[in-house]
């Protein structure tokens, strides 16, 4: 089982979010945490992150460091990726 860890920024990302977009991410993270690449895609700019996950509309942009799940941003789909 991996260990999620969120920078600075992604809890900024998280604060800005209603309750319940916020608990489901935080149970979906937990979720994922098991097994990550089976339910992480790899980005194909991988210069705002390596992963992400797809969580409803929004998306968690991630690395993965030894046994730890980086998460460096959550948002919308919409605009995650600008």
């Amino acid at each position: 089982m991996y260990k999620v860890v969120l920078t600075q920024r992604a809890l900024r990302d998280l604060k800005r979010l209603n309750r319940l977009a916020k608990k489901e991410i935080l149970n979906k993270l937990a979720e994922y945490s098991k097994e990550p690449l089976e339910y992480a895609r790899k980005l194909v700019n991988p210069k705002i992150g390596t992963y992400r996950f797809r969580i409803g509309d929004y998306r968690a942009i991630f690395d993965i460091e030894g046994k730890d799940i980086v998460i460096l941003r959550i948002g919308h789909r919409k605009d995650i990726y600008k």
